[in-house]
């Protein structure tokens, strides 16, 4: 089966119109509260004191330049309003995250709830998250990650019952490229088809299923959060042999010992290491 061109062309023009829609109140609304804070105050003191002492040849923009002291509260108030909403908004994310204890209360979510809970997960293990709020619940594109200049595209399917199968897997493959992006992620409360882990395998995609899910969710929780919810043996004095971070314990769904218990890092998916359980 090979990936559908055609498709995976409308799908990266979408996300592009998405992000062409999108005007500067909708950036700042999904920016930090602080940032429509410093954007107003930059605007309002070019508005208020630096614009009127250049001169200009122009005639309209000298008028734009002598009216700018009295449109600059009125502007710098506009750029202003978006801080609020996002200060709440965030704060209603992380409280989704934090209230999290297992797969079942992930299910329970709405496809768009489920979105913004991977996206704050990976807010708290310090990636910049971009929200594409231009698609529906089966969008091509549903985060952008940025960290230390790579981008990760990331697509979360909430499925309860089904598999996510090859044809979704080879897709965001084909956006990934069209995207020109590090990586690719495909989150899912569910499972993968074998085919799809196949695909994926000598290729940037990280495929998380629903118990690894819970291991991203848990290890990006706050520690009393955490401590509460977490029912496995602790591992604060256990770290990763590779990268320091903790180690979690986790059940072997496939592999040689399908059900044996092991001890893998709390970053995955960037950190595959893992070391063998004794009980």
């Amino acid at each position: 089966m090979s990936n559908d061109p055609i498709m995976t062309v409308e799908k990266s023009t979408d996300y592009q119109m998405a992000k062409r829609d999108e005007n500067l109140l909708d950036l700042l609304s999904q920016s930090p509260w602080w940032v429509s804070v410093v954007v107003s105050s930059v605007v309002y003191a070019a508005l208020r004191f630096i614009l009127p002492g250049i001169q200009f040849e122009n005639f309209v923009l000298r008028g734009f330049a002598h009216s700018g002291p009295t449109v600059a509260p009125y502007v710098s108030l506009v750029l202003l309003l978006p801080a609020p909403f996002s200060f709440f908004d965030s704060r209603r994310k992380r409280k989704l995250l934090d209230k999290q204890s297992d797969l079942d209360s992930i299910k329970s979510l709405s496809w768009k709830e489920f979105e913004e809970l991977v996206g704050e997960a990976y807010r708290r293990k310090g990636y910049s998250v971009v929200e594409n709020h231009g698609t529906g619940a089966d969008g091509g594109i549903d985060l952008r990650l940025h960290k230390s200049g790579n981008v990760s595209l990331v697509q979360c399917k909430r499925w309860k019952t089904q598999k996510v199968d090859v044809r979704v897997v080879r897709e965001m493959y084909g956006l990934m490229t069209a995207e020109h992006a590090s990586g690719a992620i495909l989150i899912t409360s569910g499972l993968f088809t074998q085919e799809a882990r196949t695909f994926a395998e000598d290729k940037p995609i990280d495929l998380i299923e629903g118990y690894q899910l819970v291991d991203l969710i848990r290890s990006s929780q706050g520690a009393s959060t955490r401590a509460q919810n977490d029912t496995t043996p602790k591992t604060s004095q256990m770290t990763c042999g590779k990268c320091g971070s903790s180690l979690v314990l986790r059940v072997a769904r496939r592999g040689k010992k399908p059900g044996s218990r092991f001890w893998g890092c709390s970053n995955f998916p960037k950190c595959r290491f893992t070391q063998e359980y004794t009980a």
